[in-house]
């Protein structure tokens, strides 16, 4: 047989420069594995475990010789099959995986923090990039060579001109005050006998850059600053060479670097990376006479090695048209919504600026539009800030110049080259997307076009928005907003492993978590004091936003079959409720203290008071007044995600082995399940707040009791066919609405309105050309005209259902790390076949059904399943006992089947 893959260490394929002592070690089965029996792990530094009787394929700790700083070993595994006689076979050895450590103790540092002497700091926006420069000889080339490196701000490292490695924006993002990653490189072959520079280019990224929707700038301080320190080992011993105040700090080509705003490049002011000379000789030339480094402040505690994988250049796009316009601009359409920047080869003259607009739509004119990517100035009431997204590059006419903005990003489909003589070709400009680098590990596809279409622009809208952290949208906020996450996690989780870059940001809302438990409603941030302090401070702890800290674990729990990012979690899990709890039991809405002095019994458990967004963002609702929320009254959404949060946690308390906190927890969900419908409910058992959303969470979260339940599907049912079988849910039920629909006897009303091709509906985006989910239901209208972000992947959410209902593949309750699976096409819409396929930690699962001519009206459908090493799979199809299998590849045909009510089958959250 063959032997394991996909060996990972910390959910990692490359794990260089960890600062964890027990890493966990994971691997896929070989393919053709009945049930794993047996592992045996050995590794390079001597350990061996022997042969371990287990099925266990995650979560292995490391258990050799104790781990120290710089310590590097290979491991591999091989694995032994059980048959079903009980038979045992060994696998081959897998191919060794090289695992890592980097400095993971203060002490290990004697690099300084440096940076550039600012006398005068320029306004935000329009702070240039610094060189920082160090010269050494070495009477022989190393034998190894590290080169470990973080910044407060972003920043690029060279060695003799050539650039270390290929990650982007570097550091990357994380709630700096805590938590500053550093990156660990092999840089044997870049270092030579002789003279060597290192040269590294650092500019404000989110460090002091401007920021999100406000616009906020040094965010983490008002400098930025270097740290790194170069480790060269020869029989001589180990040489540092480490960050201090004899490096050398002068001008780069960067006149202007932001996140936000964009980034400016004359080249000739570039210093070409060669090594500065400092002292009385003359200056550079194109370039100020460079100056030492000022040793500045710095954490050495909150360094950390990686728990994501890094961000890269995943993909480079061609244009699909470049179009000249009258008054000379340069439209040029990649067909696709990105996130990143481009690179532009052919420039202006000497001396001639040509800027890059960035944008994700084009005006009536047809060049670029950013205006419905302004952000409202809540300080000035009705004004609105610029959108940024806008480069330039002036070049010097030196050749082979190449413009590639490194130290920004953009969010954009369309960019408009203004200034430029020269006739721009396809092979001129290449778009750029920038994310971090997640592995795929699931597919669908269907027989309907528009339904296909609809995926792709989901999965791009989401690679547009795993920079670093799950953010909102690429190009107005770029924010780790908790709520958005906490409802794609399920989504994301299917379709890539986001097991690491999910525990990345995890870490950084625990660190933002208030003292009274509050979760900010975005990470990374600069944490408790400043979120708390600042203008729009109010709005953090809302129902559904919050929330994130319980719900995201446990998907991610769910994904992977890890229980380490439960115990992670636990306890800001607790404090969180503990402030939902306290809130719910010491506070009473205004409106309901006036109808009646005293409280009902029940109260106590309504969580009915303080800001929350509600479910924000229904079609045809209210504009938002966040003003005016801090004394709504949202107390049926909050209290159902106070109901839905301890009965997750009690699922949690369980899997973690804390048995009297899970019962404990089960008995104050289930308290304010019967609090929510005593007081949501009116005597005929309908929902009294009549909306599309309330309905959908009284269902999805089992707010109603088992006789209530029809009574609140028909009422949903009427909703949406007095809409003009239209959804009406906003941000936080769209997840939710057709598997709610489905598993409760509504299948042909749940394909309705996936299959609605009129406003509101997940179709108009696709029949309007959009190539990534929009923020609003209309953000192309009928006129063309564009509204807010064109990239916001919440709705999303909607392909869960194309996976676990049309498709028919999701987990059996219970079961994590896809062990136990449940099969069971649910077909609709007149779709004549689906697949979908998903790598689960013990192999790839495919689905896929075919449906003869007129199978929907009663005919045959064929299905085809792949079940991976120790997995049980339950298929379940019309007209037929449901089956039991093992792995193997499997074939059954039946008869199709229509609009079964199963709300036991209902997703824990997703």
């Amino acid at each position: 047989m063959t032997a394991p893959t996909r060996l990972r260490a910390e959910h990692l394929l490359e794990a260089m420069g960890l600062t964890i002592r027990e890493p966990s070690l994971s691997w896929t089965p070989p393919a053709g594995t009945t049930s794993q029996a047996a592992y045996r792990i050995t590794a390079s530094n001597g350990w061996d475990t022997g042969k371990v009787e287990s099925a266990a394929c995650s979560g292995i700790p490391y258990g050799g010789p104790a781990l120290r700083s710089r310590d590097r070993f290979e491991w591999r595994v091989r694995t032994w099959d059980r048959d079903e006689k009980g038979t045992e076979t060994p696998s081959g050895w897998s191919s060794p995986m090289p695992v890592e450590l980097g400095l993971m103790h203060a002490e290990d540092w004697t690099a300084q923090w440096i940076g550039p002497d600012e006398p005068q700091v320029p306004a935000p926006g329009d702070r240039p990039g610094y060189a920082l420069t160090k010269t050494f000889l070495l009477p022989a080339a190393p034998n190894k060579a590290r080169a470990y490196a973080t910044a407060h701000g972003i920043y690029e490292l060279f060695i003799n001109g050539n650039r270390v490695g290929d990650q982007q924006l570097t550091p990357g993002s994380t709630s700096y005050n805590t938590t500053l990653q550093v990156q660990a490189h092999d840089v044997t072959a870049l270092i030579r006998e002789g003279s060597n520079t290192v040269r590294a280019v650092l500019t404000d990224g989110w460090y002091r850059g401007t920021f999100g929707y406000t616009r906020d700038a040094d965010m983490y301080g008002t400098h930025t600053a270097f740290l790194a320190q170069l480790e060269l080992e020869s029989r001589a011993g180990r040489q540092v060479i480490g960050t201090d105040s004899s490096w050398l700090v002068s001008a780069t080509e960067i006149l202007r670097a932001d996140l936000m705003a964009g980034q400016g490049v004359d080249f000739r002011k570039a210093d070409g990376g060669s090594a500065p000379k400092a002292g009385n000789g003359a200056p550079v030339a194109r370039a100020p006479r460079p100056c030492s480094a000022v040793v500045r402040p710095g954490s050495f505690t909150a360094l950390a090695g990686p728990l994501a994988p890094p961000t890269r250049v995943a993909q480079e796009l061609v244009p699909a048209s470049i179009t000249r316009l009258a008054n000379g601009s340069q439209v040029v359409d990649f067909g696709q919504n990105i996130h990143g920047w481009v690179r532009l080869t052919r420039l202006g003259a000497p001396g001639e600026t040509v800027t890059l607009e960035y944008g994700e739509a084009l005006g009536a004119d047809g060049d670029v539009n950013r205006d419905h990517l302004r952000p409202l100035d809540f300080r000035a009431p009705g004004a609105f800030r610029d959108a940024g997204q806008v480069d330039t590059v002036i070049a010097s006419g030196a050749p082979g110049e190449v413009f590639e903005p490194r130290h920004t990003t953009h969010g954009f489909r369309y960019v408009s080259v203004q200034g430029l003589a020269a006739g721009l070709q396809p092979g001129d400009i290449t778009g750029c997307l920038v994310r971090t680098d997640l592995e795929r590990i699931g597919t669908f596809s269907c027989s309907d076009a528009r339904l296909n279409a609809l995926h792709d622009i989901v999965e791009w809208s989401f690679l547009g928005n795993s920079c670093e952290v799950p953010t909102d949208c690429p190009q107005r906020e770029k924010a780790g907003w908790t709520g958005d996450w906490q409802l794609f996690v399920p989504t994301a989780a299917y379709l890539f492993d986001v097991t690491g870059f999910s525990r990345k940001w995890l870490r950084d809302v625990r660190a933002d978590q208030w003292d009274n438990g509050v979760i900010t409603n975005i990470s990374p941030s600069p944490g408790p004091a400043a979120t708390s302090a600042e203008f729009m401070g109010f709005t953090n702890g809302s129902a559904g936003w919050g929330d994130a800290v319980v719900m995201v674990p446990w998907e991610v729990y769910l994904a992977s079959g890890d229980a380490g990012i439960l115990a992670e979690n636990w306890e800001a899990m607790q404090r969180w409720l503990h402030f939902v709890q306290a809130t719910a039991e010491t506070e009473r809405h205004a409106a309901r203290a006036a109808a009646s002095a005293a409280p009902a019994p029940h109260e106590r458990y309504l969580w009915d008071t303080g800001f929350h967004f509600g479910e924000w963002m229904e079609p045809d609702g209210p504009e938002p007044d966040l003003f005016a929320a801090r004394s709504a009254d949202h107390g049926i959404v909050a209290t159902a995600y106070y109901r839905h949060t301890t009965d997750v946690m009690a699922r949690i308390a369980a899997v973690l082995g804390l048995d009297t906190e899970a019962a404990e927890l089960a008995e104050l969900s289930h308290l304010i399940r019967d609090a929510w419908e005593t007081e949501y409910l009116d005597f005929s058992g309908s929902v009294i707040q009549a909306t599309q959303a309330n309905c959908v969470r009284a269902l999805a979260f089992d707010l109603v009791s088992p006789e209530h339940r029809p009574t609140v599907t028909s009422q949903l049912a009427a909703l949406i066919r007095n809409a003009g079988t239209h959804l009406g849910t906003g941000f936080l039920a769209t997840p939710y609405l057709l598997p709610v629909l489905a598993d409760n006897g509504q299948l042909d009303l749940a394909y309705e309105l996936l299959m609605q091709d009129s406003e509101p509906s997940w179709l108009t985006m696709v029949d309007r050309g959009a190539t990534t989910v929009w923020e609003l239901w209309n953000g192309i209208d009928a006129n063309g005209t564009p509204h807010q972000s064109l990239n916001h992947y919440s709705k999303g959410a909607v392909v869960s259902f194309l996976h676990r209902y049309t498709a028919g593949l999701r987990q059996a309750p219970g079961s994590a790390g896809w062990e136990r699976i449940i099969i069971e096409p649910r077909p609709g819409a007149g779709l004549a076949s689906a697949s979908t396929s998903h790598m689960g930690p013990r192999g790839l699962i495919q689905v896929a059904w075919t449906a003869a001519e007129g199978a929907m009206d009663g005919g045959v459908l064929t299905l085809t399943a792949t079940v991976p090493s120790g997995t049980t799979a339950e298929v379940r199809l019309p007209g037929a006992p449901a089956a039991v299998v093992g792995p193997g590849h499997h074939t059954f045909p039946a008869a199709t089947g229509r609009g079964t009510a199963q709300p036991a089958l209902m997703r824990s959250t997703l």
